[in-house]
């Protein structure tokens, strides 16, 4: 049982939508420094596969990756994953 009334209550749709998008940008802006720092690490493993004798690129470390997003995210997390591998290895 609720006890406050509809005169209590002081948020409107539209201060909850705008809080909610302040949250969303601060998500995103998280997000985007994360992959900027994934992809930083990974010019590391990069460089080092590459020195090393090693090639640039691990096609089953990939396949590893897909699969762990798509089994989190379902099909878009695939699609998520292979922009985030294209960010970070570069087109091949």
């Amino acid at each position: 049982m609720s006890t406050t009334t509809p005169e209590e209550k002081t948020e409107t749709p539209e201060a909850t939508i705008a809080a909610a998008r302040e949250r969303i940008d601060a998500l995103d802006d998280r997000i985007i420094g994360l992959v900027q720092e994934r992809m930083a690490v990974s010019a590391v493993v990069q460089q080092t596969r590459i020195a090393s004798g090693g090639r640039r690129v691990s096609l089953n470390r990939e396949m590893e990756i897909l699969a762990r997003y798509r089994d989190a995210l379902g099909r878009p997390g695939t699609a998520l994953a292979m922009t985030l591998l294209e960010l970070c290895r570069g087109r091949i």
